[in-house]
């Protein structure tokens, strides 16, 4: 069972929400709260799998909310999954950056909320390669921070198709590689950059300038 807390400060949107997810046999709503400053109380006392939240809020926005949380939780953080109406938001970039696992539209269809949730829920990452390259040539800032990670040739090649959308199968077959292989790079790549996530990584290698938009 997926437990699922609810972030939103417009009622509509949560009762939509709740109803959507609590019809599925393997979703259950936790909580839900009104803004992001009751998101970490809420979170530490309900321990969801995924966060929903909200990008723009009142009192305190989904990005802060974002980084507050994840820092409460070293480890076996909660999947953050940003609830947007504009996906060509500063708000979505920023939040990606904050280690949100990836972003939905308010007008998604019940089953791709759905399917999203269990998608982060195990651990993969919700990329939408063309809306990250978009956010990213309006948003991104180009650091270098990709310079001192150390990758090797191939971990940058992962990397760069990481980026174009491709699952570690996919990888796999476009480079002749084991599935397994791509799977240690992946990890490899990871560790190195000192992220989450998949989404993360994209979003430092668009960052730091390694793939330009």
């Amino acid at each position: 069972m997926i437990s699922v807390l609810i972030v939103d400060d417009d009622e509509l949107v949560r009762a939509g929400l709740r109803a959507i997810l609590g019809a599925q046999p393997d979703l259950t709503v936790a909580g839900e709260v009104g803004d992001g400053s009751e998101v970490v109380q809420a979170a530490l006392r309900l321990r969801p799998d995924v966060i929903l939240m909200d990008v723009r809020m009142p009192r305190l926005d989904g990005i802060q909310a974002t980084r507050l949380v994840l820092a409460k939780f070293p480890a076996d953080a909660p999947k953050v999954l940003v609830v947007t109406t504009f996906a060509n938001d500063e708000y979505v970039y920023e939040a990606l950056q904050a280690g949100a696992s990836g972003f939905l539209l308010k007008r998604a269809r019940p089953e791709q909320i759905v399917e999203a949730v269990r998608v982060v829920a195990r651990g993969d990452s919700l990329l939408f390669p063309a809306a990250i390259k978009n956010l990213a040539a309006a948003y991104a800032k180009p650091d270098g921070h990709l310079d001192g990670a150390g990758l090797t040739a191939r971990e940058a090649e992962v990397l760069a198709l990481m980026a174009d959308g491709l699952s570690n199968a996919e990888i796999a077959e476009r480079l002749v590689l084991g599935v397994e292989t791509i799977k240690t790079h992946v990890g490899n790549v990871l560790g190195k950059l000192g992220v989450r996530d998949r989404t993360q990584a994209v979003v430092v290698a668009y960052k730091s300038g390694f793939i330009s938009p």
